[in-house]
């Protein structure tokens, strides 16, 4: 029996961001990309991986199918799957994690049946699993739900490549659809997909292990099944999420922040909306810079599948949009129950009101934010909480902080190193650990029971 740290974290606001600060590895393509690694024969060594607590979830649920897995440093990880002979995955780590629902397309390409939890995670509204199921009846499986589980299996002795077409762009049936497709005999035709960076990385990560695809960054996917997938070495992008929380975090300190590392034009909706709000923003090869000291009014968003304006970041930019003249509106097209952190926005003084016939967010300023404690529900909700909190007179206590780390690596430093003055406070709790992942940090483990 070891100790969790439960954590809050403190940021005393008014600090103007400047300088320059790198981001890390996107927790949305290395999830998906740890589980393809369930297909290969060899060894994955994958860079660029965030140290986060998600991924130590899915590393704990690929040790308990049997994977081999190891640090070669902070960032460096090594999957060998050659052991694996389970396709049963256990309730206890997949309800903590929506991404792990990922393992169904690999284990369905691996063994021809799967036997997985639905998928737990964040409470962001309904995760509706039909289109993964429309997918994996269509490449040739019976399918049913049993005890909380999904079961899948093939009704032959191999997958058999289909056409399919998403009624409506879905991440997460995209993603399971071509890990169970790129070993099934003959040709898959995906349509109406999604186009998120995140899911085109997947795809580039399973060619370069030996698969066909085709078409991906486009609504249309063609997969030519293989009979085998080989180990490979492969680098994930950066995280377009933690970019923009980065960037957001300088605009609503008026700051000059530069975000190295990253894809510009991953973040073009972001940028846009921005330059609409009065901030500045250079981009280079590599690197978004944003000047924010002439702020001329807020903005009305959308949230929609990539390109569109990403719901990941709709918490943050209300916590800015907060800060800025007249009146915004935000609309959650995504996930029906995003705006559950609205109440803690109001605990600091900001004024937003939620319409629920149109899940929008209606937010008037500019608001002076003061600090106070307040409570983040889930990932993205607490990355919002931390950008009003940077605005904000006095010192903003936010509880919670084991939310944060499931998708930023250390934000309290990246934050730290543009002259934030954000700090993390912790007290103990009991956990039962799985060995491995955090042998190499100080971050709080997470176990199977």
């Amino acid at each position: 029996m070891l100790d969790r740290l439960e954590t809050t974290l403190r940021v005393r606001g008014g600090a103007r961001l400047e300088g320059s600060v790198a981001t890390h590895g996107a927790k949305n393509a290395a999830l998906p990309i740890m589980a393809a690694a369930l297909l290969a024969r060899g060894t994955v060594t994958l860079h660029r991986v965030p140290h986060i607590t998600d991924v130590s979830v899915m590393w704990s649920l690929l040790e308990a199918l049997g994977a081999r897995i190891r640090y070669e440093d902070k960032n460096t990880v090594t999957i060998d799957a050659s052991n694996v002979a389970s396709y049963r995955a256990p309730y206890a780590l997949v309800r903590k994690l929506a991404a792990s629902f990922d393992i169904v397309g690999a284990l369905l390409g691996r063994f021809g049946r799967a036997e997985v939890p639905l998928p737990g995670g964040c409470v962001l509204g309904t995760r509706a699993t039909d289109m993964h199921e429309q997918a994996f009846v269509a490449l040739g499986c019976d399918v049913h739900n049993a005890h909380g589980y999904l079961i899948a299996a093939s009704r032959g002795p191999k997958l058999s490549g289909a056409p399919i077409e998403f009624r409506i762009p879905s991440v997460g049936a995209t993603k399971n659809a071509m890990l169970a497709a790129v070993l099934a005999k003959g040709t898959t035709t995906l349509k109406n997909v999604a186009m998120e960076p995140e899911v085109v990385d997947l795809a580039n990560f399973l060619v370069a292990m030996g698969a066909r695809i085709a078409g991906q960054g486009t609504d249309t996917i063609a997969i030519e099944g293989v009979r085998e997938l080989h180990g490979v070495e492969y680098e994930i992008i950066a995280d377009r999420v933690v970019t923009g929380t980065l960037l957001l975090a300088g605009s609503v300190t008026r700051g000059d922040v530069t975000v190295t590392g990253c894809r510009p034009d991953h973040l073009q909706a972001l940028t846009d909306k921005l330059v609409e709000c009065g901030v500045v923003t250079v981009t280079g090869d590599d690197w978004i810079r944003v000047k924010a000291d002439g702020i001329t009014g807020g903005t009305d968003i959308l949230t929609a599948p990539y390109p569109g304006f990403p719901t990941d970041l709709q918490p943050q930019m209300v916590g800015f949009l907060c800060t800025c003249p007249g009146t915004s509106v935000v609309e959650e097209s995504i996930f029906n129950a995003r705006f559950s952190y609205v109440n803690e926005l109001a605990r600091m003084g900001a004024e937003v009101k939620v319409t629920m016939e149109s899940n929008a967010a209606i937010i008037k300023g500019p608001k002076q934010l003061s600090g106070a404690p307040v409570e983040a529900p889930d990932i993205r909700a607490g990355a919002g909480l931390v950008i009003a909190a940077l605005a904000a007179a006095g010192e903003t206590e936010i509880i919670g902080l084991e939310y944060i780390d499931r998708g930023y690596d250390r934000l309290e430093e990246m934050l730290s190193e543009l002259g934030g003055q954000v700090q993390r406070s912790s007290g103990v709790t009991p956990l039962v650990e799985p060995a491995g992942f955090f042998e190499t940090s100080e971050y709080p483990r997470v176990s199977a029971s």
